[in-house]
């Protein structure tokens, strides 16, 4: 920050506590050295090398790289000199661009592309950077680049401040707690063990230095790719201004173009990457609880989901499935045959989901403690002693994930779990956690890909690399299936490798609130397969808030309940059977979207959207929506508002411009305007954009549980004309890369007369089924004739919620729905 009283930490403060003792009892002879803001001065040296500017004020200099049309990276080096250009969060920096030049002006350089022009002043280094066709989006603040040396660790404190603009608002950050606009609010980044957090609690579980900001109707992103703790100021000190800083590293931070949100999520994830395709399996409920144990306790919950008739894809078992907390191994009193057991409940539709932690327990006659000793393999502090610290199992000592010879090693620590079939894993207490002291301290090494650092660096991107070690060695290991991760503590780019869950929640209504927000903000910052804890992990909810939990679950990309081993069992049976039905109609719901939500996922993965998706990105140019936060779109085609409020059984909901459908009615509403809904216990609020085609599956106990023989479509009518997608593939393997998916679109369009629905197919991929079961709501004419592709359908009919119904090939080109 630039005001004068933004200390970066303590040590500031204790500096100049000091100064001012030493001064008042000696004031010739001041042993403590003040920490002086430096600024730079003015441009006097220019170099252009391919596609980086650099710019110097004769000591310190800039870098302005293009990284494409729409990304621009900005770099200070103080005294001339970057540090060794490596990111974990970002693969291969630079993109395809087409056309960048730099010209010099009277008072200032300009370095543009076809889209953003970034200036540069030539009197103090002022940057910004505006939109080639409409106006200037971000501009620097007086003295905004700036540092302090750090004489207790050496390099420096550094920092940038931006105008903040007086309607301007802001998005992203990943899981911070609180409303979803940022504006007025102060975080710090460091990965955080926060059992049980609240509203506005900081800082959490992972670290995502990314943001994005909105003006004038207009968007940008701000990437600050800085590992060491940081903290963004959102117009919170001074509400004119917004900053970001850290307590180390280099100040290299990308401006990413909109100007629409949407399109500064997809560049986004153009630098740091989105989720690979997960087996579709994962997509479907999973239950867990800290922890289910014995074996005969395994099957009674496996048993009680089949004859009961709710679907469930996965059962976990957190830590005590292990010997004595021992990574990697089973306690043989609770799982005497593991290997069978996991075969059995494999056999009636389960996958095994098991937990492990990067703590291993120092004890010689451990086969993995013994194996990393020998190798090396574990964090060692500055004088060279191994960091050791208590966590579950003990005493124990924690593997350096950022040396790549570690990550190969415990990437095929997995193979014996993998042979017996478990099918999941689930990276836990990485921020790293430590009992007592909360973490490692700072004089830890670590490798860090050979660039070496140590603990002030490699601590917000540790648990990132445990779960991409888990990852890499489980693609090896399961050879061509797809494996699933879920990590509790990451960084930036942490999606190319793992799930996330919003960590140890708690059963009110406000965490309900909360974990709505933190989906869609980990949605935003390029984090898309995240969940909550269903129902709290601690505290105990009742069947009212474990059931509304239920339904805002259905519709988040992750959906598992997890629940703390000193609460009630809450499973979607434990509140009776009057909670239970809705339970299972809601899972079941979750179990026929299916199609679409897969499809959703392919979005992501191939063209970078994101799964959830605020009002605010919907419809940026409202105001008002910059501040709505309980409704989102699944995907661009639902809208999804769940009902957070205790005893409610109506809501206020927003619909955006255009026209939809009441999902459970098919009732016909305009958009742009606000409506008081019905929203009893037994409902949710669900809104269909018209236009859409939403495929269906039927209603199985798991995924794949049988073969599809027709898929339900779901058509929308619509007066004007809207695309949707429906992408297939095999569901568990990699052939997608070789073009063995297909991705169908379908365009709907209609009048007074006649509805059009066309189709294209792209892939390689063929399902098995042959038949559309084809529903189609809102035809505004008595249809008098149906054709498919010029031949005609003589089997159709009209219900009493006055959707058309006929069936059709799955290959066909064009439907035609005329009065004539």
């Amino acid at each position: 920050m630039e005001a004068q009283n933004d200390k970066p930490n303590e040590v500031s403060d204790l500096i100049d506590k000091e100064q001012e003792i030493q001064h008042l009892n000696n004031p010739v002879d001041i042993s403590v050295k003040p920490i002086v803001k430096q600024y730079l001065g003015t441009v006097k040296k220019v170099k252009k090398e391919g596609n980086r500017f650099y710019f110097s004020d004769g000591d310190a200099r800039v870098e302005i790289r293009v990284v494409s049309d729409d990304i621009i990276r900005v770099r200070l080096a103080p005294h001339g000199v970057f540090l060794d250009d490596f990111s974990y969060a970002v693969p291969e920096v630079d993109q395809k661009v087409t056309v960048f030049k730099m010209q010099e002006h009277e008072d200032s350089f300009t370095v543009s592309t076809h889209s953003v022009t970034c200036k540069i002043e030539k009197a103090n280094f002022h940057i910004s950077f505006s939109d080639n066709i409409t106006n200037l989006v971000m501009v620097d603040e007086a003295n905004s680049m700036h540092w302090e040396e750090n004489t207790d660790f050496g390099g420096y404190y550094i920092f940038a401040t931006k105008k903040c603009h007086p309607e301007e608002n802001f998005f992203g950050l990943g899981d911070k707690s609180g409303n979803f606009n940022l504006r007025g609010r102060r975080f710090e980044n460091w990965n955080t063990d926060a059992y049980s957090f609240g509203w506005n609690q900081d800082p959490l579980y992972r670290t995502i230095p990314f943001y994005i900001g909105l003006h004038n109707e207009a968007a940008y992103g701000i990437f600050f790719d800085n590992t060491f703790k940081s903290y963004f100021d959102f117009g919170g000190e001074d509400v004119s201004k917004t900053s970001f800083w850290s307590d180390g590293g280099e100040l290299q931070y990308y401006y990413i173009h909109g100007p629409h949100m949407m399109d500064v999520v997809k560049r986004y994830a153009s630098l740091t990457g989105t989720h690979p395709m997960p087996p579709k399996w994962t997509l479907g409920y999973q239950q867990c609880r800290w922890s289910y144990y014995p074996e005969t306790k395994v099957k009674e919950i496996a048993k009680q989901f089949r004859d009961r008739k709710i679907p469930c894809d996965a059962i976990y078992l957190d830590i005590d499935y292990m010997d004595g907390y021992r990574c990697f191994t089973w306690n043989k009193k609770y799982f005497p045959d593991p290997r069978r057991m996991i075969k059995e409940l494999s056999d009636d539709g389960f996958k095994t989901v098991v937990m492990i932690d990067p703590g291993i327990k120092v004890d010689d006659d451990y086969w993995v403690f013994k194996e990393g000793k020998e190798k090396r393999f574990f964090c060692r502090r500055s004088d060279d002693y191994y960091m050791e610290g208590h966590v579950w199992p003990g005493r124990c000592q924690f593997p350096d994930f950022t040396n790549p010879k570690v990550r190969t090693w415990w990437g095929n620590l997995y193979k014996e779990l993998v042979d017996m079939g478990v099918a999941g894993f689930w990276n836990d207490m990485n921020e790293p956690a430590v009992f007592g002291s909360g973490t490692f301290p700072n004089d830890v090494r670590h490798n860090y890909d050979g660039f070496r650092g140590s603990h002030r660096k490699a601590h917000n991107v540790y648990g990132m690399q445990m779960v991409r070690s888990t990852y890499e060695g489980l693609k090896k290991l399961m050879r061509n299936k797809r494996p699933f991760t879920i990590t509790r503590a990451g960084y930036a780019g942490m999606q190319r490798y793992a799930s996330v869950w919003t960590g140890d929640n708690i059963a009110t209504w406000e965490h309900l609130k909360i974990g709505n927000i933190q989906c869609q903000r980990l949605s935003v910052s390029g984090v898309p397969f995240c969940g909550t804890d269903i129902g709290g992990f601690s505290g105990e909810p009742d069947g009212e808030l474990f059931t509304r939990w239920i339904q805002l679950g259905t519709f988040s990309p992750f959906m598992r309940a997890h629940s703390a081993g000193d609460t009630a069992e809450r499973e979607p049976w434990s509140f009776g059977e009057f909670f239970e039905d809705i339970n299972r109609k809601f899972i079941e719901l979750r179990y026929r979207m299916m199609p679409y939500l897969y499809s959703v996922f392919w979005e992501h993965h191939r063209y970078g959207f994101p799964i959830l998706r605020p009002l605010v990105m919907l419809e940026q140019e409202n105001i008002s929506n910059s501040f709505r936060q309980d409704e989102f779109c699944y995907g661009d085609k639902l809208l999804i508002c769940p009902v957070l409020e205790q005893g409610a059984i109506s809501r206020k909901v927003y619909l955006p411009k255009g026209t939809w459908y009441n999902y459970w009615t098919n009732e016909v509403l305009v958009g742009e305007n606000e409506y008081t809904v019905d929203a009893k216990i037994d409902s949710m609020p669900m809104f269909v954009r018209a236009g859409s085609v939403i495929p269906e599956y039927p209603v199985m106990q798991y995924v794949d549980e049988k073969a599809i023989t027709e898929v339900v479509m779901n058509i929308y009518s619509s007066d004007y004309e809207v695309n949707s997608f429906m992408y297939e593939d095999h569901g568990d393997t990699f052939a997608y890369e070789q073009d063995i998916y297909l991705e169908k679109k379908f365009t709907v369009k209609g009048d007074s007369q006649i509805l059009r629905v066309n189709q294209l197919t792209e892939g390689l991929y063929t399902p098995n089924y042959e038949l559309y079961a084809c529903n189609v709501m809102g035809v505004k004419f008595q249809v008098k004739k149906i054709t498919v592709d010029n031949k005609e359908v003589t089997d159709f009919y009209t219900d009493d919620k006055n959707c058309l119904r006929f069936k059709c090939n799955k290959n066909f080109s064009e439907i035609q729905i005329l009065s004539l």
